[in-house]
């Protein structure tokens, strides 16, 4: 590793240390366990290698949201205990891929994508965690179910075998946080009607923008990329 390098993975543990710092601070002021948060590190458009520096410091979860640059940097970091989140929309032809590398699916919208990932989720592996997005706002631009359709699509997905419905997940307009509250008594209300409910622990919800108002909202999962890697790689 030349200087340029060292300094350049000097300076993301850096941000990496100082976004967990943040959680750590936000998760104290809304009066919450230490560990109630979880920081999952948006790698997309980031090398493998970056992966590899914060992985050795001890971070385990990546999000990706593209499959093929997902599967490639997979390849290349084999044997890492690294666990692989997939939060980018899904397309039908590339749930065969996914349900057999990704860990876990935060972007699940639709009923013909739960039945693909759990039809073809090997069965030498666990099942495949996944939240349902929710599209609170019903911004066209983003993917996701309405409130009015998740009833529905929970009671689906809890009787599918090869899938565990972890919870929910949500990407608000942006500078509008309301849809976190929303989300929170959403899971709630869903816990309420199902008590038997296992494993429905997660609400992923906040973003480098968000990350204190997502916490105090209830967020178990914060997605954070551009705080922790910087600014992405500008493509031609």
């Amino acid at each position: 590793m030349n200087s340029a390098d060292a300094s350049s993975s000097e300076q993301l543990i850096s941000r990496w240390q100082q976004v967990r710092d943040e959680i750590a601070q936000a998760s104290e002021q809304a009066g919450r366990a230490p560990d109630a948060v979880q920081l999952l590190a948006v790698s997309k458009l980031h090398s493998a290698d970056a992966i590899a520096a914060l992985n050795a410091h001890g971070q385990r979860d990546f999000g990706e949201n593209y499959v093929q640059e997902a599967l490639e940097k997979m390849q290349a970091l084999a044997g890492r205990d690294i666990v692989w989140h997939l939060i980018g929309p899904l397309q039908s032809n590339k749930t065969s891929e996914v349900a057999a590398h990704f860990d876990w699916v935060h972007s699940v919208d639709r009923l013909k994508i739960a039945r693909r990932l759990n039809d073809q989720r090997p069965a030498e592996l666990a099942p495949l965690n996944i939240c349902l997005q929710v599209n609170i706002d019903d911004e066209a631009s983003k993917s996701g179910c309405t409130l009015a359709e998740l009833p529905a699509l929970v009671e689906a997905v809890l009787v599918m075998p090869r899938l565990q419905l972890r919870g929910l997940m949500v990407i608000p307009k942006a500078g509008d946080t309301r849809a976190f509250a929303t989300l929170a008594k959403t899971h709630a209300a869903i816990l309420a009607r199902l008590p038997a409910l296992s494993g429905f622990d997660t609400l992923s919800m906040g973003m480098s923008a968000d990350v204190t108002e997502a916490i105090a909202a209830g967020s178990t999962w914060v997605r954070v990329g551009s705080a922790i890697f910087g600014a992405r790689p500008t493509t031609s």
